[in-house]
């Protein structure tokens, strides 16, 4: 199990000295920046103690292993992983769940979309396999803008069994497949809800389909096919968004 992680962009960093500043280890500033975006975040972590570092940019690449850090390089603790027993807790105090499940998404870029999508979406929660799926890494976080800092992310062991526990919480389970008749906009997506999207070039697997109340699709006009998976992700969420809104 990792005991640290890197963290790195603006957003990110500046999610986790909001909201779990006690997991920031110490903080690499890129030398000779001192604009308006980056002070505030140096003046945070060093009210909490947290010692901030200025260093060239070669370093700040080498400690992020990518060169979008945007000056800011952060050490952390790593966050506590959420599984299923955390999951049942969230549905005890949660009078309308609203939850994501995400089933072997791979690419840290669309991870990262979906869990920003999520969160201005209002999602509670989003679900996962532990095996087959992508975790919270830092190209995660930067990509998150900050969310991978404030939605709960649930590994788990048994995705379908999962599905089926939820569903007899209450939860009624809404998976998106291209070849389903029922399309995004006739379903009811209103009360304790999960929308269940596929991996990127797989689509939902077989008992992750199955285990799904109900399945819709994405109406296409176009010759494309298919559509991103974040991309499908924040069309499903925000038309559940618009449903619940409705009064």
């Amino acid at each position: 199990m990792k005991k640290q992680d890197i963290i790195f962009g603006i957003h990110a960093v500046e999610a986790l000295l909001s909201n779990s500043p006690e997991r920031v280890i110490e903080v690499w500033v890129l030398q000779g920046r001192d604009d308006e975006r980056l002070l505030p975040l140096i003046k945070k972590a060093t009210e909490f103690g947290v010692s901030v570092q200025s260093s060239g940019r070669k370093v700040l690449d080498d400690k992020a292993s990518s060169t979008q850090h945007q000056g800011i390089v952060a050490r952390v603790k790593a966050a506590k992983i959420l599984a299923e027993a955390d999951l049942d807790a969230l549905l005890a105090k949660t009078a309308q769940p609203f939850l994501l499940i995400l089933d072997g998404v791979t690419d840290p870029h669309n991870l990262g979309a979906c869990l920003r999508n999520a969160d201005a979406a209002g999602v509670q929660g989003i679900i996962v396999p532990k095996d087959n799926s992508v975790g919270l890494t830092s190209i995660v976080s930067k990509v998150a803008c900050g969310a991978a800092e404030t939605i709960p992310l649930f590994q788990v062991t048994n995705l379908a069994r999962t599905m089926r526990h939820i569903q007899q919480k209450g939860v009624w389970i809404i998976g998106a497949a291209g070849e389903a008749d029922c399309e995004l906009y006739q379903a009811d997506l209103k009360g304790p809800l999960a929308i269940a999207m596929g991996a990127e070039d797989k689509g939902l697997r077989r008992l992750t389909r199955e285990s799904c109340d109900s399945i819709v699709s994405i109406p296409m006009a176009g010759s494309v096919s298919s559509l991103n998976v974040s991309v499908a992700t924040g069309i499903c969420l925000f038309e559940a968004v618009r449903q619940r809104l409705v009064k």
